[in-house]
């Protein structure tokens, strides 16, 4: 068999997808299946327009928050706090063994902190001048 690299400029979902297949087989052969399911927790206003939250999904028993956002006029009124507490209960009760999420050196680090998360690592200049986190809290000794 011959193989070629080609440069897809404009990848497209069927693309992702056929480098995905394979990957997710070989992943399950090793790790066993899982499915990912997808959580969103919305933080509507009285128009019950979506303002921010928290989205994130459950994949290996893991909950990776993906987005937290939460207003700038409702900072400092523990909306994000209690979006936290929401997403850590709703990951104990899929039985989930920690969660984990990344954070920009101008986001919140030290809000992830307060809340119980270590660091994983860190990767300088991403973006240039700044530092992107990654933070795991565990909810289960193994």
């Amino acid at each position: 068999m011959t193989l070629r690299i080609e440069l897809s400029k404009n990848a497209t979902q069927e693309e992702r997808e056929a480098i995905l297949t394979p990957l997710r087989a070989y992943n399950a052969s090793k790790a066993g299946a899982t499915v990912s399911e997808q959580i969103a927790l919305l933080l509507r206003n009285d128009s019950d327009e979506i303002l921010g939250g928290l989205y994130g999904r459950v994949f290996y028993q893991w909950f990776f928050i993906e987005l937290l956002s939460v207003p700038e006029q409702a900072w400092g009124q523990g909306m994000g706090s209690k979006l936290m507490q929401m997403a850590e209960d709703l990951a104990r009760e899929k039985e989930c063994i920690g969660i984990w999420l990344d954070t920009f050196d101008f986001q919140a680090p030290e809000f992830y902190k307060k809340h119980g998360y270590s660091e994983l690592g860190h990767i300088a200049d991403y973006p240039p001048g700044h530092k992107r986190f990654f933070f795991q809290k565990r909810l289960v000794d193994l």
